[in-house]
């Protein structure tokens, strides 16, 4: 049986996570120095970071252990699991396994199918949001022994949180869909000079989804979106939404071509 570590010990520990966040590269490089470093503050059997893809509407795993089959739950269907909307508020924290009410455990496809057949009895899932509100992916831990209670690495995990996120959200390069093509003098243009985002909204709303609905689907507030709408109609110079709309339906602008 391991020793159980001093909370002294866990702070340190937090220290190294710490420093491996700030080595993590642009594109994911050190990221499972991250998790090597985590396991000093709580001893895990499965643990994962992953970054959300809002494009793709998915998540991509930076590093992990999981098995194959949990991993590709965790990277395509985690966000449609019942318990995810429980995850994703950003006053939350983690989500450990312990205080997720039965009936939500019995609903939750990710642990009926995925982490019970492993055999995992406690850990924790957090969502990471950046400093502007966006979600930009999320940590799981598993573990198969029930961690003690009152447990130390629970508030140590929770102030690694802005490191946590810093290695999940560093810049890295643009997916294809991002990149727009350049015109003939080597410029590049995107329609009617919309940021990526931008193109993004102007595609729900050519489908004729409202702010609220928009926010859900690409993971960012309702207010974000009117911030969006307000510049897209700028831009388009456009008298309302339903214009806008329009305008995407010429370009050939739909959800599932940005």
């Amino acid at each position: 049986m391991a020793t159980e570590r001093s909370t002294a010990d866990i702070l340190d520990a937090a220290l190294h996570v710490r420093e491996a966040a700030r080595s993590a590269t642009s594109v994911g490089t050190g990221v499972d120095t991250v998790l090597a470093a985590l396991s000093e503050v709580i001893e895990y059997d499965h643990a994962s970071l992953a970054r959300w893809d809002p494009l793709r509407r998915r998540h991509t795993t930076l590093a992990g252990s999981y098995p194959d089959d949990a991993t590709a739950y965790i990277e395509t269907h985690l966000h449609h699991d019942p318990v995810f909307p429980v995850l994703r508020s950003p006053a939350r924290g983690g989500l450990w396994l312990r205080d997720v009410p039965g009936q939500l455990l019995a609903a939750s496809p990710g642990f009926q199918d995925v982490l019970r057949p492993l055999g995992i009895e406690d850990g924790v899932a957090q969502c990471l949001f950046a400093a502007d509100g966006r979600y930009v992916g999320m940590l799981n831990v598993s573990t198969r022994r029930p961690r003690r209670a009152p447990d130390p690495a629970r508030a140590v995990l929770t102030l690694l949180t802005e490191a946590l996120t810093a290695a999940v959200d560093t810049p890295a390069a643009p997916p294809p869909e991002e990149v727009a093509a350049p015109d003939p003098a080597g410029n590049t243009r995107r329609p009617g000079g919309l940021s990526p985002r931008e193109l993004q909204v102007l595609a729900e709303l050519a489908a004729g989804r409202t702010n609220r609905e928009i926010a859900e689907r690409l993971y960012i507030t309702p207010r974000t979106v009117g911030t969006h709408v307000e510049h897209i109609l700028a831009k388009l110079d456009a008298p309302n939404r339903a214009a806008a709309a329009a305008r995407a339906v010429a370009w050939g602008i739909e959800p599932s071509a940005v």
